[in-house]
């Protein structure tokens, strides 16, 4: 497959036309950090729509850092998923899983934080919301996120990446009202290889883009936190 984005910003503009009928809809756009943080900029652009994180974390076996055995996701509610069958075959207690799913939140909950300083976040209830990451593989995280906007009252859940496997699609389309996504690949392991430019997504500059969009929208910030962001963005 040869690549299709030159980068996550280029996707994002490219999404945000695919959307742009829910821009009468006044939708919120929820992106998860880093990565889908500029794609969802850009469709918050687009949407002319307020735009903030829901913050993913995997959980994984203990000792075995690549075998993921479910996701969490805190937005007003708590959206979870696991794997039970990696948690049978692994005989995992309850009690190990209770503290790992504690320990994950206080954590999702930090960089919540973070991510949105003293701003406050921006609730789902009765709102059309479109989930946005910059792609999806196996889609546990975008699942947790997705059970988490339901559970928080959203009137519609839409799910909006650039690039995930159809068969992925197909499981994840049960989440949601409707899936938007750009490219449709028979096997998409690594996300990267369908853009030219995957760098690293830091901190910073997810809260530049998330300081960028308040002002955007109408969620306003003080003048002096504005003029840093379209600073720093502008470099």
């Amino acid at each position: 497959m040869w690549t299709v984005f030159a980068d996550r910003a280029e996707a994002g503009r490219r999404l945000g036309t695919a959307l742009h009928t829910y821009r009468e809809l006044k939708p919120v756009v929820l992106s998860v950090p880093r990565g889908g943080v500029p794609v969802g900029y850009e469709v918050a652009l687009a949407l002319n729509a307020p735009l903030d994180v829901i913050v993913v974390h995997r959980l994984t076996a203990p000792l075995r850092p690549e075998l993921g055995i479910g996701a969490l996701a805190d937005g007003d509610q708590v959206g979870s998923v696991f794997s039970e069958a990696a948690i049978c075959e692994l005989r995992l207690p309850r009690e190990f899983l209770a503290r790992e799913v504690e320990l994950e939140l206080r954590e999702i909950r930090r960089r919540q934080q973070v991510y949105r300083r003293e701003h406050r976040a921006i609730g789902c209830a009765g709102h059309t919301v479109i989930v946005v990451d910059d792609g999806i593989a196996s889609g546990a995280s975008v699942t947790a996120a997705l059970r988490a906007v339901r559970r928080a009252g959203a009137a519609r859940a839409v799910l909006a990446v650039p690039v995930a496997p159809s068969a992925t699609l197909g499981q994840l389309r049960r989440e949601v009202d409707e899936v938007v996504c750009l490219v449709t690949p028979e096997e998409c392991s690594t996300i990267g290889r369908f853009y030219s430019d995957f760098s690293a997504v830091s901190d910073r500059q997810v809260i530049n883009l998330l300081d960028l969009a308040r002002v955007a929208s109408g969620w306003e910030i003080d003048g002096a936190d504005a003029r840093e962001a379209l600073s720093v963005h502008a470099r």
